[in-house]
Parts: C-alpha cells; structure tokens; sequence
C-alpha cells in the first residue's frame, strides 16, 4: 500500500512504501490504489522510507512519469523494480508522482537537496530535460534515466528496442486479422483486413512502437491496413476508448494496439465494446488489467522493472556507473517480448505462433531490421 506522507506546494506527493505490502508474489502483480488520504497545505515534502534489511542505508527515489502509479503498465512495472530490490536486498525508496512535466525538476532537485539518497530514478522520456540540468548541478548524486539518455558522467541511462517487441506484436495483429478466430468476447472478420495502433503523445519514442508495429503488420501481409491515432494524452481513458471505437466500427479493425498508458484503458473498453481484439504494452496487461483479460490477444511486456532493479543492484554492490552509452534492452536479453493473453493465449493458431517464433529469431540474428520511426 502507498501512503501519502506529504505535498509540495504544486501537488506533487511523495509516499513512502511499506514493506509488507509491496506487492510480493507473482511478476505480473500491479499495486493496489490506496484510500489514504494525502496531508495538503505546506511548503515542505516529507517522506517515510520502507522497512530495510541489510542494505536500509541505501534510499532510492523514484520520480514517475505524469499518470502515476495505478496505470496497470509503464510506472507500475517501473515501481515493481524497486520492490524487488526491496525485496531481494533490503533497500528502501521513496515515490514522487508529478502531475505535469513542468513538475519533474522540482521533484528532482527535493530528492537530490535532501542529501538522503543513494541513486535517483527518473522514469519516462519527458525527464531528460530537466536531468539534463539538475545533473550536473549536483555532479555528487548518482541518477538513473529510462528512454532517454542524458550524456553526464552521474546518470545511468537505459532504452529500449521498443521497435522490436511492437513488430511481434504487430507480425501477431497481421496474421490473426487474416484469420477467423473467435475466443472470450473478441472475434475477427477476415474480410476486414484492418488493425489499429493507438498512441498516446506522438512524440519520437512511442513513434517506435508504431514503426514496429506497422513493420510486423507488412511482415505478414503488406496488404493489410493500418489506422493510426494519437490521443494526446497518456492519461485520457475516454479519448482512448473513442479513438479506438472509430477504428472498430468505422474502419472494420479486428486488432488495436496502444502505447498510450492508462489512455489505453479506453482502448479495452472500446475492444469489449466492440466485440473485437486488443493488445496491451508494457506489462502483461492480460493479467494487470484482468477484466479486459477477454479481449486483450497478447501485451508487448517493457521491461522497464529490469532496468530499475539493475540500476538499483549496481548501486548496491558498488558499481554504479554513469555517462556513456545507454544499456539498451532488447528481444535478446528479454527487455521486451511479446506476451501472449493469459485467458485467450491458448486460442492463437499453434502456426501463428511458430511464425512468430521465427520472426523474432530473425530479428535477433539481424535477417529482420525493424526501424525506428514510421515510414
């Protein structure tokens, strides 16, 4: 359970994580909303630490991308990387969950002038900005960035090739439209060749998701069209769920794909809506989402819990190590995959899953090259 301890004076909480609740057990197990109530009215932000062990003395901050914790995707799973260093040795970390991307400075330079922490973690593209600067106004912090890279010798960076995991998803989207398939409360219409990605800010990083997508779509059959939409927003559940409904029932897709966020909510309510498929991000959405588990076909898994935890570790054992090129997560090392549906992973055709198993080896040896940015 998350409890509020305290807020700045533009809103931004920062709870401390108590250790017997920090979501111990199954991998795919997202964090629990919390009925405590947040203390409003001063100046100063104040911060509980977890329970420790044999590494209490290392404090971690955590500054989550805007949306927060509760999206069942990207700050959940960044979250559940600090449990598991919590759980594996001991640490304890402190959570910030600004409101608007004007508040990450402010979140990063509280946890860097309190002196009291061992590494600062920013989670989200929409930080670099700001690390950029804060870095090296205090050059004795060590830092961690996720998508993004911040080239300052205090700042660990990790990225993803988001690319990579949305063409597996997007080789699954293309081969399952051209096929009859019907399982929970989705079903296709194979004389409808259509699918859908929907994003949250068209900015340069979901951009990848969308390349990839559209790349394993062609991959299947170039014959096959994709409808794209962007919300501008990745907390916007009702301008996900219209997005995807007008690809459903205007354009005829069967599959809508996101990297939208808890925007992409919308999307699985539009998908049961709608009758048809839907494919989750970040986390297995098929088993954080599970009232969505009879529509969502498969999630591309993010492995944004990875790179936390392994910033986290280095600290710990004493080898943090800033500047330099970024550690980039991929198909080969797991740090994204193609996540078939907990309830409906069973319906996908044997062959289409071995063509994926293909395709994805291709890409690791390098037959298959998944770009970046859409055509």
């Amino acid at each position: 359970m998350l409890k509020a301890t305290g807020t700045t004076a533009f809103g931004l909480a920062l709870a401390g994580c108590l250790g017997e609740n920090s979501g111990e057990g199954d991998q795919d197990t997202t964090t629990e909303e919390s009925d405590d109530t947040t203390t409003e009215g001063s100046e100063e932000t104040t911060t509980e630490s977890s329970n420790g062990g044999q590494n209490e003395d290392v404090n971690v901050g955590m500054v989550y991308a805007t949306g927060g914790l509760g999206d069942k995707s990207f700050n959940d799973m960044a979250q559940r990387g600090a449990q598991q260093a919590e759980d594996e040795y001991g640490i304890s970390f402190d959570e910030a969950e600004p409101e608007t991307n004007s508040d990450f400075s402010r979140a990063q330079r509280d946890y860097a002038e309190s002196g009291d922490y061992d590494l600062i973690s920013c989670i989200g593209f929409a930080q670099a900005e700001t690390l950029s600067e804060n870095a090296p106004a205090y050059p004795d912090q060590n830092w961690m960035l996720v998508d993004a890279t911040v080239d300052e010798s205090n700042v660990a960076n990790y990225v993803f090739r988001e690319q990579d995991g949305s063409f597996q998803v997007g080789h699954l989207a293309g081969l399952v439209t051209t096929t009859e398939l019907e399982a929970g409360a989705g079903s296709t219409n194979p004389d409808e060749t259509t699918v859908g990605f929907v994003g949250g800010v068209e900015a340069p990083l979901i951009k990848k998701f969308e390349a990839g997508f559209k790349a394993g779509v062609e991959h299947a059959d170039d014959s096959i069209e994709v409808v794209t939409s962007y919300v501008g927003d990745f907390n916007d559940t009702s301008g996900g769920k219209e997005a995807a409904l007008t690809m459903y029932q205007d354009s005829g897709a069967d599959i809508v794909y996101h990297a939208a966020g808890a925007t992409g909510v919308g999307v699985f309510q539009a998908a049961q809506q709608a009758g048809r498929f839907a494919i989750g991000v970040d986390a297995d959405q098929s088993r954080s989402e599970p009232d969505f588990s009879d529509v969502i076909l498969a999630s591309m898994v993010k492995r944004v819990d990875t790179a936390v935890f392994t910033a986290i570790e280095n600290v710990v054992n004493g080898e943090f190590q800033g500047g330099g090129d970024p550690q980039v997560l991929g198909l080969e090392d797991d740090g994204v995959e193609a996540v078939y549906g907990d309830e409906l992973g069973s319906e996908i055709p044997d062959d289409v899953k071995s063509s994926l198993d293909e395709s994805r080896q291709a890409i690791i040896d390098g037959d298959i090259e998944v770009p970046d940015s859409p055509e």
